[in-house]
């Protein structure tokens, strides 16, 4: 006879939006979600047509958020023959990272002060704000000449979509906002302390994901930077760190329980299990199955590639990933993550600005798709990188941009989209030579996120590229799948994390496989990729680009004489 079930919801923050998904923690059986839009900003982002590089969020829309989403999906599920809130066991919460907020001595983010309502500086500093670029280097610098550690397990330089550069660049640009914060706390460890009242910046559970991967964070060298290093960058930083956090932990553990004013506002009993917090690609990375040797490739407006290696395992320091953390995705395994700055950015930044008005009718992108899927690899004669938001790995420079070669006065849109989704999969490709370069093996790729769903086209221009089987998520909301398993396991509904994904995960019937003839010409492309690469990511190396202009014509001139 079957067990009786239990629930388990998923919340997840993406760059514009929220949601929460209730699933069966028997086998991961989607029964409710709802959606909540950011009404701050432009598409939740608050922006600054002074300075692209700024990019923040108002952390009320993370209050509402939740409730709403919690809200919605519980009065969908009450519809559900069988449904009861009590039988829900335990709540789970992904953000985006490095998203960190500048908060009071009670937890509460500046932003909800009157004082600093409407200072950007308060807000939440989302992911994709680059304004800390210069504090960035020159962390890598300092670290460099200091001879310390730190940044071994992050791939050997620091980002400016990480912790530290933020508040540093905070510090230099908004004295009085660095001033007035007694902490910084991460979105995902904010969230779980809000609803779980839990808000004391130093007892609230905070997230191993984010301190590892994002604010150089070792059990090796006792936490977070010493104060010592920390100073040598801005003695503000240093006075800081000992508001911060001795211990982070990861998300099967119990971050707190949730409040009777949360519970009631959402309807659910009190005292729910929350589980601690973590980054939305690394659990996305849990629903999609993640396992030894199977890369998971979150697809969105950027993308994270995700591996993971028993805890057991020797993993060497690899240059150019964005951290090498145990615990920060699957508890009992140590986490590896890598990604693009911008993917499906891209694609909507060519259809919104670029798109001419034959394609531009109904949805753009999915008719530029149906154009360039009649093309054959090289047909164009065009080669483009895929840095029109910097470079996250291997170069991590976010002041690289964008490049198109090949283009002439026959060039057609289609064939510029094309060669802007072949440029985002010779990145993906990269990623994964990086990681075996050193070692990590890459059996199988697994895909998710809205793009991988819909995109036939792109899944199969990936498949060729890489030469190996794409295959898809069964779960088209893996980041909240997830989540929800956290709260699986903080509820007790499942002993491990493994269990849980034993259990609740899965992939589709549906593979792309590398068809062999496009493998062939796409390692011919690839090859003048690497060179572009080379040439203007301040890799040291500086290859003769004298002869890609021309091997680009002759590639397409055979191509098209081939018909193929």
């Amino acid at each position: 006879m079957r067990k009786a079930a239990t629930y388990a919801i998923g919340v997840d923050y993406g760059t514009n939006s929220c949601r929460a998904l209730l699933v069966d923690t028997r086998d991961g059986a989607e029964l409710a979600s709802h959606v909540f839009h950011y009404p701050t900003g432009e598409d939740g982002i608050i922006l600054d047509p002074r300075d692209p590089n700024l990019a923040r969020q108002h952390p009320s829309d993370y209050v509402e958020g939740f409730l709403a989403t919690v809200r919605g999906t519980v009065q969908k599920a009450r519809k559900l023959k069988g449904f009861s809130p009590d039988r829900i066991v335990g709540i789970g919460i992904d953000t985006t990272g490095s998203t960190p907020m500048p908060v009071d001595e009670h937890g509460l983010p500046l932003a909800f002060s009157k004082r600093f309502a409407r200072h950007p500086a308060a807000m939440a500093w989302l992911w994709k704000d680059h304004t800390g670029h210069a504090e960035a280097a020159a962390i890598t610098a300092q670290a460099r000449r200091s001879g310390v550690p730190y940044l071994a397990k992050c791939g050997g330089v620091y980002s400016s979509e990480w912790f530290w550069s933020k508040i540093w660049h905070c510090q230099k640009t908004a004295p009085e906002v660095f001033k007035a914060a007694y902490s910084w706390v991460e979105a995902c460890d904010f969230v779980p302390a809000f609803v779980t009242g839990k808000l004391d910046p130093r007892t609230m559970a905070r997230s191993v994901c984010a301190a590892g991967h994002k604010a150089m964070y070792a059990a090796a060298w006792g936490g977070l930077p010493s104060a010592k290093f920390l100073k040598s960058l801005s003695p503000g930083l240093a006075e800081l760190r000992a508001r911060l956090y001795e211990t982070a932990v990861p998300s099967d553990q119990v971050a707190g329980f949730l409040t009777a004013d949360i519970a009631r506002q959402v309807g659910l009993p009190a005292d729910i299990p929350v589980a601690v917090g973590a980054f939305d690609a690394h659990h996305g990375a849990v629903g999609a199955g993640i396992r030894p040797g199977t890369l998971v490739k979150i697809i969105g407006t950027s993308t994270c590639d995700m591996l993971v290696a028993p805890a057991h395992a020797t993993v060497p320091d690899i240059p150019g990933v964005c951290g090498i953390v145990p615990g920060s995705i699957v508890p009992e395994m140590i986490g590896l993550e890598a990604g693009q700055s911008a993917v499906g950015d891209i694609f909507l930044w060519f259809a919104k600005h670029l798109c001419p008005a034959e394609f531009a009718q109904g949805n753009a992108i999915a008719n530029l798709e149906r154009a360039a899927a009649h093309l054959a690899p090289g047909a164009s004669g065009l080669l483009a990188l895929d840095w029109n938001n910097g470079n996250r790995t291997v170069l991590v420079d976010p002041l690289l941009s964008g490049l198109l070669v090949g283009q002439s006065l026959h060039t057609t849109a289609p064939e510029v989209f094309r060669a802007i989704v072949e440029a985002t999969a010779f990145g993906a490709l990269t990623i994964i030579r990086r990681f075996e370069e050193y070692s990590v093996k890459v059996r199988e790729v697994v895909n998710c996120g809205g793009i991988a769903e819909k995109s036939s086209f792109l899944m199969q221009i990936y498949a060729d590229v890489c030469n190996r089987p794409m295959k898809l998520s069964r779960s088209a909301q893996t980041c909240a799948l997830g989540a929800a398993i956290f709260g699986a396991v903080a509820g007790g509904a499942h002993r491990s994390t493994a269990a849980a994904q034993r259990a609740m995960t899965g992939v589709k019937p549906l593979v792309y496989r590398p068809r062999r003839e496009h493998v062939k010409a796409y390692a011919e492309l690839y090859e003048l990729y690497l060179a572009l690469h080379d040439a203007f990511g301040k890799t040291g190396k500086h290859p003769a680009l004298d002869d890609v202009m021309k091997r680009l014509a002759s590639i397409r001139a055979r191509v098209r004489k081939q018909g193929c």
